[in-house]
C-alpha cells in the first residue's frame, strides 16, 4: 500500500518585532541662577549696619593658595632657551595666601585680623601651606579642601637681579565658586576690608566684591595676573584698584614709567567706575589717583594725584612684594589710617619683602615695617 505524501510544511509568518523602547529622556538640569538673583535673595542689610555677627574687624582675603617651586638662575631664559639653575626651593605662596600671611603678621590688635577664603587639594602641599598660614596668625577656617583637584602650584624663576617670572597651575583654586562665597558671606560681612586678586575665577571675585559692597566693606582688587583681554566690566567697580606698572600697561595700553604715565593710565580705570587707583611703582613708590573729592594736587584732567615715595633697599627677590603692599594697605585702612599714610605703610612692607627670598615666608612683621618707616631699619 502506497504511503500518503507528507503534507506540505505550513508557513507561519514571523511574529512582528516589538518596537524598540525609546531611551529615557535625560533629566533636564535646572537653569543656572544668575549671581545677581542669588544676591537679591539674601537677607538685606541696612546701610551702615556692621554685620549680623557683630562689629567689623580686620581684613578678609579671598584668593589663591599655591605651593611655589622657585628656581634661581643667573639670567631669565629666552623663549626656547635652556639655562642652568642654582637651586630649587619649595615655599608656600599664592597671592591669596601671601596677602593673608602678610596681614596676619602686620595686625596688632587682639581681634582677628586676617581671614582667608580659598580652596586647596587634599594633599601634602595643602597641609604645609595651612601650617604656614596658622603660624602667621591667619584664620583658615574658611579654606575649603577639594578631593578632585590638587593644590595650586606656581613655577617661579628668579634671576640674579631679583626679577621673577611666574607660571601658575591653578588646581583647586579654579574650583572656588561664587556659591562657596555665598556660604561664607558672614566672614566677608564681618570684615572692614576685603582684598581679592585674579588667581581664582573672575565670577568668584565679582561675587566677593558684591557681597562686600552690600555690607559696606571696603573692596581692594589687585588685578594680577592681568588678563590680556582686559578686566570683566564688573571688576572695575571696586573702591581701590592696585595694578603695578606692567599690569597698568597691559590693561590700558599706556606704558607706565613715570608718575605722570601712572596718572594717565589710572584715569582710564576711573572712567570705568573705579573709585581710587593706586599704581605700584616699585622703588619709585606708589601713585594714588582719584576723583577730586579729596584734597591734593589736581592734575589737568581734574583728578587728584598723590605720589607717595618708596624705599630703596637691597633687593634679593621681588616675589610677593605686590602682595605685601596690598596686605599692608588693607591692614592700614582697616586700622583707620588715612589713605596716603596707608600707602606709605604699604610701600615699606613691599620693600622689605624684596630683601628676603621666597613669598609667604618673606612677608615682613610689623616691627620691621615700623622700623623702616622710622629710618631705623637695619638689614639682618
Amino acid at each position: 500500500m502506497a504511503k500518503k505524501p507528507a503534507p506540505p510544511p505550513t508557513h507561519r509568518p514571523a511574529a512582528p518585532k516589538a518596537a524598540p523602547t525609546p531611551p529615557k529622556a535625560a533629566p533636564v538640569a535646572a537653569p543656572a541662577v544668575p549671581l545677581r538673583k542669588k544676591l537679591e535673595a539674601l537677607p538685606s542689610l541696612s546701610p551702615g549696619r556692621a554685620s549680623p555677627a557683630g562689629p567689623k574687624s580686620g581684613v578678609v582675603i579671598v584668593g589663591s593658595l599655591n605651593m611655589d617651586l622657585i628656581a634661581r638662575t643667573e639670567v631669565m631664559p629666552l623663549p626656547g632657551q635652556t639655562v642652568m639653575g642654582q637651586d630649587l626651593v619649595q615655599s608656600p605662596g599664592g597671592k591669596g595666601a601671601n596677602q593673608a600671611a602678610a596681614a596676619g603678621k602686620l595686625w596688632t590688635k587682639r581681634s582677628a585680623g586676617s581671614r582667608l577664603i580659598g580652596r586647596t587639594g587634599e594633599d601634602l602641599f595643602a597641609d604645609q601651606i595651612l601650617a604656614a598660614l596658622t603660624k602667621a596668625k591667619v584664620d583658615t577656617a574658611s579654606v575649603l579642601r577639594s578631593r578632585h583637584a590638587p593644590t595650586g602650584t606656581a613655577m617661579v624663576v628668579v634671576d640674579r637681579h631679583g626679577e621673577n617670572a611666574i607660571v601658575v597651575a591653578g588646581g583647586a583654586n579654579r574650583l572656588l565658586t561664587a556659591t562657596d562665597l555665598l556660604a561664607q558671606r558672614k566672614t566677608i560681612e564681618a570684615a572692614v576690608v576685603l582684598s581679592v586678586q585674579l588667581e581664582i575665577p573672575y565670577d568668584t571675585v565679582a561675587c566677593g566684591i558684591a557681597l562686600a559692597k552690600r555690607s559696606n566693606v571696603l573692596t581692594i582688587l589687585d588685578p594680577a595676573p592681568a588678563p590680556p583681554e582686559g578686566l570683566p566690566e564688573s571688576l572695575y567697580h571696586v573702591d581701590i584698584l592696585t595694578p603695578n606698572q606692567t599690569e597698568a600697561q597691559l590693561l590700558t595700553g599706556i606704558p607706565v614709567r613715570t608718575a605722570d604715565d601712572a596718572r594717565r593710565a589710572a584715569e582710564r580705570f576711573l572712567l570705568r567706575g573705579t573709585r581710587i587707583v593706586i599704581v605700584k611703582m616699585g622703588s619709585q613708590g606708589a601713585v594714588i589717583v582719584q576723583r577730586p573729592e579729596e584734597q591734593g594736587k589736581v592734575a589737568a584732567a581734574g583728578t587728584v594725584v598723590k605720589h607717595v615715595s618708596g624705599f630703596r633697599v637691597p633687593v634679593l627677590d621681588t616675589t610677593g612684594a605686590g602682595d605685601a603692599f596690598n596686605a599692608a594697605l588693607a591692614v592700614g585702612l582697616a586700622e583707620g589710617m588715612p589713605l596716603e599714610q596707608a600707602a606709605r605703610f604699604a610701600n615699606a612692607a613691599g620693600a622689605l619683602t624684596c630683601t628676603k627670598r621666597g613669598a609667604l615666608a618673606a612677608m615682613p612683621p610689623r616691627a620691621e615695617v615700623e622700623a623702616l618707616l622710622a629710618g631705623t631699619w637695619v638689614k639682618p
